[in-house]
């Protein structure tokens, strides 16, 4: 049994938050308990024997006033130095925390309806719902609803307190727009067969350093039926996951081993105790590794609009201003995305050119070719394990490329992640970076350097990327990126995605010895 496997049976993990106020007093974390701390949302940043802490916060459905937005910020500036981020789990970062001021930010967050249980540990984390939910035509069925229940029922329950490893569950109702379901434990999809409405429901999806892309259980489910079969599934996992070696923990796993047709089987006979009706795929999402930018249509006849962050960090004082606007143009409310960027639903016809101005003016703009479409982890500036820098460095490099590629017709995904557990997805990216570090002969010590990960897609291809030969060195990552950029416009047909286009060219020619010493010969091809 693992240190971790045997902590958990010490004491059962939500009761973490019992011992914060203790902890808080002391002005001290019990060093044997301070792995639970994940299950209040709450991790030791890095380095971490200088005592700061970073925490998540769940968003549920996706969906907050604004008074919950300037509480958020409030939190921020007060305890965080400032710092605020959106995750790619539609969850809100705050980072140089100590755990004195730990109970104080949790009451903060529970008077607007925020909390972070669940927020991270080896239960069931944050639930994905699709941020378009009740908003665009597209949709089958508003999932917000769902999303409600299944994180009442699921996230936070004690039944669920002690899973093999984390868990992640995802829903939408516009497939044909979302591909996120892919990545997740399960993913539930609405679409309508025979006239009827109900659900996909696919299974096992993980990344880290062993990627693999979920599978369909081939049911089709009621939309009633949801919460229950997403509790079988998850008692399942709880009672049959693998728990002696935790980097082969996660549900993909046991699917891999089992199949999906031997796990349905035993969710059907072991937990729901009937069988599930069979049904077809939903469709496939084209451009599902990004948001729906800009501003967008309502089935009511307001818009959305969907804002850009640069790698998710905003600042206190934009995300007042955010709510700000969101109550001058909108009904009060936004939500976050599952890109790092952020939303402002219910606007008026008449109102949106003074609400895209006032967030150019903020620069979130809501319509940004590469800014929009690119997504950075942490990395070496607060996690323990990344190996590489991330955020700043990849807002520089769009700072430069999104001038030069603002041309482009179709979405170009990039995602950078500093070490190999993929927080911010890389294995299905037009272009995925993995942050690693390069001995370095002459000077003796190490250089930063990222591998690529090419046209990986949780759209169209539905696949984890070709990993390319060589290493691309991190000075150099704007100047790769650039020149594969620029090759792709040169040379793609209209309306030809990346994934496409490198099909159709193969990988080599993006290997990046290839690359970076012959780009006039690429891009001129």
């Amino acid at each position: 049994m693992s240190d971790i496997e045997a902590l958990k049976k010490e004491l059962p993990p939500f009761q973490i938050f019992d011992l914060i106020p203790q902890y808080a007093a002391a002005g001290a974390i019990d060093p044997e308990k301070i792995d639970l701390l994940k299950w209040a949302g709450v991790y030791p940043q890095r380095p971490q024997e200088d005592g700061f802490l970073m925490m998540r916060v769940k968003v549920p459905t996706a969906e907050l006033h604004a008074d919950a937005l300037r509480v958020v910020a409030g939190i921020s500036e007060d305890f965080g130095r400032g710092l605020l981020d959106v995750t790619d789990r539609q969850a809100f970062q705050f980072h140089w925390l100590r755990i004195q001021d730990i109970p104080e930010i949790l009451d903060r967050l529970e008077t607007v309806g925020l909390h972070t249980k669940g927020a991270c540990g080896d239960t069931v984390r944050a639930v994905i719902a699709s941020p378009l939910a009740g908003l665009d035509a597209r949709e089958k069925i508003d999932v917000r609803p769902l999303a409600a229940a299944m994180e009442g029922t699921l996230s936070g329950n004690q039944d669920f307190e002690d899973l093999p490893r984390k868990f992640k569950i995802s829903l939408t109702a516009t497939p044909e727009l979302e591909g996120i379901h892919l990545i997740n434990d399960i993913g539930f999809l609405a679409h309508e067969v025979g006239g009827e409405i109900g659900f996909d429901v696919w299974v096992g999806g993980g990344l880290g350093a062993v990627a693999h892309l979920a599978e369909r259980l081939g049911v089709f489910i009621r939309p009633d039926e949801v919460v229950e079969v997403g509790r079988a599934i998850v008692g399942a996992y709880r009672d049959h996951g693998y728990r002696v070696n935790r980097k082969k923990s996660r549900l993909k796993y046991l699917i891999k081993d089992l199949g999906p047709a031997k796990f349905r089987e035993l969710v059907e006979t072991e937990y729901l105790g009937r069988p599930l009706r069979d049904g077809p795929p939903a469709p496939v999402a084209r451009f599902g590794g990004s948001d729906v930018l800009g501003v967008n249509p309502q089935k009511d006849g307001l818009n959305y609009v969907v804002l850009t962050t640069t790698v998710g960090r905003i600042t206190p004082e934009k995300a007042r201003r955010l709510a700000d606007l969101a109550e001058q143009y909108g009904n009060g409310y936004l939500r976050t995305t599952a890109f790092q960027n952020m939303m402002i639903p219910n606007v008026p016809n008449e109102h949106v050119g003074a609400l895209v101005a006032e967030l150019q003016e903020l620069e979130l703009a809501p319509k940004a070719t590469l800014r929009g479409t690119t997504i950075a982890c942490t990395g070496t500036q607060f996690c323990r394990l990344a190996q590489t820098e991330t955020k700043a460095r990849v807002a520089g490099m769009i700072d430069v490329l999104e001038p030069r590629h603002n041309d482009l017709d179709v979405p170009f995904v990039i995602n950078l992640t500093g070490c190999s557990n993929a927080c911010t997805r890389y294995q299905v990216a037009d272009l995925g970076f993995m942050g690693a570090l390069r001995a370095n002969k002459e000077t003796g010590g190490e250089d930063e350097v990222y591998n690529v990960h090419l046209a990986g897609s949780i759209g169209q291809a539905q696949r984890t990327g070709t990993k390319l030969r060589g290493i691309v060195p991190a000075e150099r990552l704007t100047e790769y990126t650039d020149r594969v950029i620029s090759d792709f416009k040169a040379n793609k047909t209209p309306g030809e995605s990346f994934v496409e286009y490198a099909d159709r060219v193969g990988a080599d020619r993006f290997v990046p010895d290839t690359v970076l010493n012959g780009g006039k010969e690429l891009v001129n091809a």
